[in-house]
């Protein structure tokens, strides 16, 4: 109120144990008034009507009176009405909680509704189902759908030989490695994955892990057997933890990389990608290890009299095209196959070039020979004793982790599109047990690929048969066409591996973030700075911290709001949302909005003494009625611990002590529960309970015979 404003009232006899003044009024210079009314369904005496306007009294909403000369409001009395008492569940078994605890956390899916009131026969096929999802759809596949299948299958096949190439020189391993993974692992995911349009093989960011991280102790050009061993050893552990991840029904640990992280993590990556490959690209020979931005730009200008200008001018020719068929794509969704095909093309266009000009004598790398045949056993190669064990597993669980959460991501996307579901756990042990069998036949980390499934989505792909279509693609690639690849110049791999990874800096994505979340954008730059700044590796801990951070925060500093009642209704609601709300006098009504534990207890015994602190300065600073009770509302207080059973009775001496009453509202059954364990619900006294905010202030008002005008 301003200062030409002053409150006027007299209520001090208005109200009795069946009624309360529900109205305030203001009094200014000017002589007018401002007043709001809170109804309380209460019924006029239509005969003093007349009477009251003539000595100049106006009513309001039926529920007082006010003479405009004096400026005194006379309250009506009003009736309380019923109020409800807040229930106590029925008390549990500790086997029975347990039980509901687990099934709630582990499988909130409930997996096995459909196994209920069926013979054993029939449970034991839809087991199989569950583990092999290929038996839910294959038995109404028809001749259409394989038509489908077969055409996405051979066009993300031309897709995935020369990115399989590209990827596994990413990891710095040899390139049949990468066409080896091309061939088992989709093998494996279209029996076991629930996603029809995720396109299995290997992916840029696991391969950039996996190199970054086993490079900082081995060389892959000093030491290739080791190498490739902990190649293999580190696929085995990345499929052993996704693998036990889905088991176990622990899906939710990869939801600690939050869409921000991931976001600015897959940015910085594809940035750090596409400098690394300025070795390629300019055909420098020495070229650093480190994946910082500087070590990188250090090594490209250090340099220079390295550099060959027919190197440069091919990769620069074959990445101009590459973006280019990939914005006639974007432009044109029915032209998808021009990108889709693009890698292929330039992959033949440049070894068809290099073969007739004889480039591999003129300064430009080429790949050389490549084994003809089929995957040759690995599992004699895993490495499981040794000193470098410690780095395979770090390796394994780094890559593993950033594999499966594209992964899942990816198979999720496609599916909202088709509006069917995709099993979080069964892609888990899908791409867990087809890197386990990936490790034991020369293959690397795997995992689905955003470029080769929004090929495969666009294809018109049926079912995970496309998967099994591109296999044998690879696997004739492999049988009778490796011969071909030995001209490839390596530059046009990095093309190749550039124009792929571009596609993951999401501006749009990045701007949206920025939009809505300051924090969630700080927390996409500290993932791309961390990145391109220090290490991919650091990236990744920096987003997984951050969104930590995050979490900890929200449980830790949860948000507590002050409610102000809605005039004309009995509603009461957070007043920085709604500007009508007003405060109402002598009462301060907070909400809390979160669990109550020992991690945030000691903060919200802290912020609500000093919301009553507050509050009473301010009625003392404006000349209101002084603070009489305080309200707590509870309805989002999901659980508590003993701990936040102790803090809330502490608030309530504290409180107590200084003259004020605590009222709690609309506890859970949850929360009831553990309160009548503890037997603290005597300790509370039973008349603290309320139903609704309304009927708490209704009640307290009239119980203690104090008016409830309400303020701005």
């Amino acid at each position: 109120m301003g200062g030409s404003t002053r409150r006027v009232e007299d209520c001090s006899d208005a109200t009795s144990n069946d009624g309360q003044c529900s109205s305030m009024a203001y009094y200014n210079k000017s002589n007018s008034w401002k007043r709001t009314s809170l109804s309380r369904n209460v019924s006029r005496n239509a005969e003093n009507d007349d009477e009251e306007k003539k000595a100049g009294f106006h009513g309001g909403n039926g529920s007082d009176h006010y003479n405009a000369q004096y400026g005194i409001i006379i309250c009506e009395k009003t009736s309380v009405g019923e109020v409800h008492k807040v229930g106590i569940p029925e008390s549990k078994s500790t086997v029975h909680q347990f039980n509901a605890k687990v099934k709630e956390t582990l499988f909130p899916d409930d997996p096995f509704r459909q196994f209920k009131g069926q013979p054993w026969g029939r449970k034991l096929w839809l087991g199989m189902q569950y583990f092999f999802p290929i038996l839910e759809w294959a038995p109404q596949y028809s001749l259409g759908l394989f038509k489908s299948d077969v055409i996405s299958g051979i066009t993300i096949a031309s897709l995935a030989i020369p990115q399989g190439i590209s990827y596994a020189k990413l990891a710095s391993l040899p390139p049949i490695v990468g066409l080896y993974s091309s061939f088992v692992p989709p093998l494996i995911y279209s029996v076991l994955g629930s996603s029809r349009d995720l396109a299995v093989g290997p992916v840029s960011i696991a391969s950039l892990l996996l190199g970054a991280i086993l490079r900082e102790e081995v060389s892959p050009s000093n030491d290739p057997i080791l190498y490739l061993q902990l190649g293999f050893t580190a696929t085995f552990f990345a499929g052993v933890f996704q693998a036990s991840l889905g088991v176990l029904r622990l899906g939710f640990v990869i939801d600690f990389l939050s869409r921000a992280t991931l976001v600015g993590f897959m940015a910085g990556a594809a940035v750090i990608v596409s400098l690394q490959q300025f070795k390629s690209l300019l055909g420098i020979t020495h070229f650093t290890s480190k994946m910082d931005m500087f070590s990188v730009m250090d090594s490209v200008f250090k340099n220079p009299h390295e550099w060959t200008w027919q190197t440069a001018l091919m990769g620069v020719f074959f990445l101009l095209l590459l973006l280019m068929a990939r914005y006639i794509s974007q432009k044109k969704t029915k032209l998808f196959w021009i990108s889709a095909a693009a890698p292929l093309t330039s992959v033949i266009v440049a070894t068809a070039f290099s073969f007739i000009t004889r480039s591999g004598n003129h300064g430009i790398s080429i790949i050389g020979h490549l084994k003809k045949g089929l995957n040759p056993p690995s599992s004699n190669m895993l490495y499981f004793h040794g000193p470098y064990l410690a780095l395979a597993l770090k390796a394994g669980l780094v890559s593993g982790l950033i594999a499966l959460t594209e992964g899942i991501a990816v198979g999720r996307t496609f599916a909202s599109i088709k509006d069917y579901q995709v099993d979080g756990n069964k892609e888990m042990m899908a791409i867990g047990f087809m890197n386990m069998a990936g490790s034991c036949t020369s293959c690397y980390v795997t995992s689905g690929s955003f470029s080769r499934s929004a090929v495969n989505f666009n294809a018109g792909c049926k079912t995970a048969v496309s998967n099994i279509v591109m296999a044998i693609t690879v696997m004739v690639t492999l049988l009778l066409l490796t011969p071909l690849f030995y001209h490839t110049p390596v530059v046009v791999l990095s093309s190749i591996i550039v124009a792929a990874v571009l596609g993951l800096i999401d501006f749009r994505a990045a701007y949206f973030i920025w939009k809505v979340d300051k924090m969630d954008f700080l927390a996409c730059m500290g993932a791309f700075m961390g990145v391109i700044f220090i290490s991919v590796q650091t990236g990744l801990l920096i987003a997984v911290g951050i969104s930590v951070i995050k979490i900890l925060l929200h449980v830790t500093r949860p948000h507590i709001v002050l409610l102000g009642n809605i005039p004309g209704t009995a509603l009461y609601r957070n007043m920085e949302q709604y500007k009508e709300a007003l405060r109402v006098s002598g009462f301060l009504i907070l909400s809390i909005e979160s669990p109550i534990y020992f991690a945030n207890s000691t903060y919200l015994r802290e912020r609500i003494l000093r919301w009553v602190q507050d509050e009473e300065e301010r009625t003392e600073k404006e000349k209101e009625n002084t603070l009489q009770y305080v309200i707590l509302d509870i309805t989002a207080v999901t659980s508590i611990d003993t701990t936040g059973i102790n803090s809330l009775l502490e608030v309530k001496k504290t409180l107590v002590k200084r003259g004020l009453e605590v009222a709690l509202v609309n506890p859970g059954a949850g929360v009831m529960d553990k309160l009548q364990r503890a037997s603290m619900i005597e300790s509370f006294g039973n008349n603290v309970f309320y139903l609704t905010v309304g009927e708490a202030v209704s009640s307290l008002s009239s119980l203690f015979k104090r008016e409830a005008c309400f303020t701005v």
